[in-house]
């Protein structure tokens, strides 16, 4: 793959990495840097810093760090060939045509042709049903207080009850009919013919956070089972890692300090009709680890809604244990008289269906109230003990499961020793379980040598005087030694120096972290004392080199001597005495 180095730094010099990382995270003022919660690990308080100045971002939590576009690689998971067009479609950059692999290409084109065709798609099922043939699906939608500007905003469409009107669409366009079947819109049929997927259903277009048209859901008009069809995965869409309305209810979750998440597709657009836009809704499975990690990008406060009934209670039992995993604060919503969302915000309104979600109770003791339960005889406690043994095995995190066991023993009266006896059988509470390893030793790096790394990245003109004034020979680490000489290399060859390229080796992930984490943080002086520091720097630099070289000669000398070899020893002295003098240039 080849991009131009000139637009690389155009699109680095445009692109704001405070607003990119925004569009996924909620990010809060401290200082001169921004903080919010790291989206490549759990946490619980804010480690992932963002600096605008330097436009790099670094956890301290897990060492992730980078720039704009690492963070939107990462983030997206995208190439970088990917990473580069979205980021100079949002700078205004024009690039010139990009070559990679060919297979890479093949893979991002079938993408892109697959989003291409989804969103013509959409456009037929929008004009469906402002058409004739979807006046059913117009009269359906007004039963259902659905306005038309609602209509719009989620561009809803209409599938008429026939075998090809997708089909016949994409044939009659010269659209490929084979793309849309991996597409998932049609289906094969004999003798090489297609049929549509969706017919005689309402069609809702499902994007995903990047406002890509990636797959499509349909609810049956009439009678007939199954009541909703959803698009089948393919190479742009899996349903495990999509919620629905997410990129629009982003902002709202982000105002309103939590989400609220439904099931259906009717439940969500209800709740926006209404007024309530910070919800989101699962596509047809059960929630997971992906959807949570999704949410987590704007919020660590969840309001999830469950039905009453035993199928509601075992997606409430999956969902706890998800959340405790994921270190989210989880509400619990069961709406009365077995409403679901949709109806009961058309029946009673915003300010009713608001009250209920600021009511809602802690997860882990609506779990502990209406799954163990409260009985009162002894074969009650020991079902109940049973019952949260076989929840509290499923969770990993230590400090969760003793919480959730103090909980379990202030709702139920059942003895809390007991119930940590049971949990943990003979295990001891400090002792290292399975499968933990211990964390990686902090390899130590000279603070000093790391200084004139920085000064290198964050003040370019200085590269060439480093090479000029050969300051690397003085360095005494050759990790260090070698990270300045890749600087030097890639500004000689690209005219500028980009932090995460350089930092971008699997190898030296210690020193990553580290050289991010000192640049994070603010050089201790203004601009104008640059030169001051850099000949500070450098002088402390070779001051440490000569130590070194003086301790070297010391421990050969000493040898030599043991050996009673007297040439060796004067060459030696010969050798302190050039030192010496080169060391006194220094004062």
């Amino acid at each position: 793959m080849y991009v131009d180095n000139s637009k690389i730094e155009e699109i680095r010099n445009r692109v704001d990495i405070v607003d990119l990382v925004s569009e996924y995270l909620t990010l809060k003022k401290a200082g001169r840097n921004f903080i919010g919660l790291c989206p490549f690990h759990q946490e619980k308080t804010a480690s992932f810093t963002v600096n605008r100045d330097k436009q790099i971002f670094y956890c301290f939590g897990c060492g992730e760090g980078g720039n704009a576009i690492t963070f939107l690689m990462k983030i997206a998971d995208k190439t970088f060939p990917e990473a580069i067009k979205d980021l100079a479609a949002k700078t205004g950059v024009v690039l010139p045509p990009v070559y990679s692999g060919r297979e890479a290409r093949q893979k991002d084109l079938l993408k892109e042709n697959i989003v291409s065709l989804n969103s013509k798609a959409a456009q037929h099922f929008s004009r469906n049903l402002s058409s004739a043939s979807g006046a059913p699906a117009r009269k359906y939608l007004q039963e259902r207080g659905i306005a038309d500007d609602i209509i719009k905003h989620f561009r809803l469409g209409y599938a008429p009850d026939t075998w090809r009107s997708l089909t016949d669409h994409i044939e009659k366009n010269g659209l490929s009919v084979k793309l849309a079947e991996q597409a998932g819109l049609v289906i094969p049929g004999k003798e090489g013919s297609f049929y549509d997927r969706f017919r005689g259903r309402l069609i809702f277009p499902i994007e995903n956070v990047f406002d890509e048209m990636v797959a499509f859901g349909g609810r049956i008009l009439d009678k007939g089972e199954p009541k909703y069809l959803n698009s089948p995965e393919s190479p742009v869409y899996i349903k495990g890692k999509n919620l629905y309305g997410l990129n629009k209810s982003k902002e709202e979750i982000r105002k309103k300090g939590f989400a609220l998440i439904v099931e259906g597709y009717f439940d969500l657009i209800s709740l926006w009709s209404a007024g309530i836009c910070n919800v989101v809704a699962t596509l047809g499975t059960a929630l997971t680890r992906e959807h949570l990690d999704l949410l987590r990008r704007y919020t660590v406060d969840v309001v999830a809604l469950f039905d009453p009934d035993e199928a509601g209670k075992k997606a409430l039992d999956r969902s706890l244990e998800l959340f405790l995993s994921t270190e989210m604060r989880a509400r619990a919503l069961i709406l009365p008289e077995a409403f679901d969302p949709d109806d009961y915000v058309r029946k009673f309104g915003k300010d009713n269906m608001e009250a209920l979600i600021a009511k809602a109770q802690p997860l882990s003791d609506y779990y502990i109230e209406n799954v163990l339960g409260g009985g009162s005889t002894f074969e009650d406690k020991r079902d109940m003990i049973r019952t949260a043994m076989g929840f509290l095995s499923k969770i990993s995190d230590r400090k969760e499961k003793d919480l959730f066991i103090k909980r379990i023993a202030e709702k139920t009266g059942l003895n809390e020793a007991l119930l940590i006896r049971e949990a943990y059988g003979n295990e001891t509470k400090h002792e290292v379980r399975p499968g933990k390893t211990s964390p990686p030793a902090n390899v130590h790096h000279d603070v000093v040598e790391l200084n004139l790394i920085q000064l290198m990245l964050e003040y370019p003109q200085k590269i060439m005087q480093v090479e000029n004034e050969q300051i690397l020979d003085y360095v005494l680490q050759p990790e260090i030694r070698n990270l300045g000489n890749k600087i030097i290399d890639a500004y000689k060859l690209l005219g500028f120096v980009d932090v995460a390229l350089v930092l971008s080796d699997g190898e030296h992930t210690a020193l990553r972290e580290r050289l991010y984490q000192h640049m994070i943080k603010e050089l201790p002086a203004a601009d104008v004392m640059l030169e001051k520091i850099f000949a500070d720097n450098v002088k402390q630099i070779k001051r440490k080199w000569y130590r070194e070289q003086h301790r070297q000669i010391k421990i050969k000398l000493s040898k030599a001597q043991e050996n009673g070899n007297e040439d060796l020893m004067n060459q030696l002295l010969h050798e302190k005495q050039k030192v010496m003098i080169r060391e006194k240039e220094l004062h």
